[in-house]
């Protein structure tokens, strides 16, 4: 594996007509956070919302350009367990199936992408190979403006339970989804030294 350096390899990964895929893990629980709101002066809204931690909905997404930078596409699978290694290959294989020709996995040094089970998918997959943004950099990789997305749209939404949480977190990917502007906006956010 080795360390991105966009400003060399965007020609690169162009040159070889390969799909540029941004990949990254992110959680949600029924404990929402709170955003700032408008109410009539001496009514100030009160939002009950739940204290618990350990339902929690997780999830690995990927954005996908294509080799001519003129298409932009998000993929997400959920899990109500924790993620592992047979999560991310399972998200993998989807990405592999989706895709045709060649594709450039971007992603960062979590340990579940280390893991001995992906290190031996990948490695029977040369058509993916794997770059790493450096240790402690989550401004660099586009997903994360994602996760900002979807935590925004689902801030004092107050979820009861886990179908509540469900649907909120889902109705959140599905407005970045449907959105191009929101995901390029994603791409231009992060520090990549992107030119557009």
């Amino acid at each position: 594996m080795e360390t991105l350096c966009l400003a060399t390899d965007k020609k690169k990964w162009q040159a070889l007509a390969a799909t540029l895929v941004f990949a990254d893990e992110s959680g949600f629980s029924l404990v929402c956070p709170l955003k700032r709101t408008w109410a009539p002066r001496g009514q100030t809204p009160t939002i009950r919302t739940s204290i618990q931690h350990n339902e929690r909905l997780n999830l690995i997404g990927a954005l996908r350009v294509s080799p001519a930078t003129r298409k932009i596409k998000l993929h997400v699978q959920s899990h109500w367990d924790s993620l592992g290694g047979d999560a991310v290959i399972a998200f993998l294989q989807h990405l592999l199936e989706q895709i045709a020709g060649a594709i450039v996995l971007v992603w960062d040094k979590h340990p579940i992408h280390r893991r001995r089970k992906v290190q031996d998918f990948l490695a029977c997959h040369p058509r993916l190979p794997i770059y790493e943004f450096p240790t402690g950099a989550p401004e660099l990789n586009p997903s994360e403006g994602v996760w900002t997305q979807v935590s925004e749209s689902t801030a004092s939404t107050a979820p009861h339970n886990s179908t509540e949480l469900q649907t909120n977190v889902f109705a959140g990917i599905a407005r970045t989804r449907r959105s191009p502007r929101r995901l390029w906006a994603c791409i231009f956010g992060s520090d990549l030294p992107w030119k557009r």
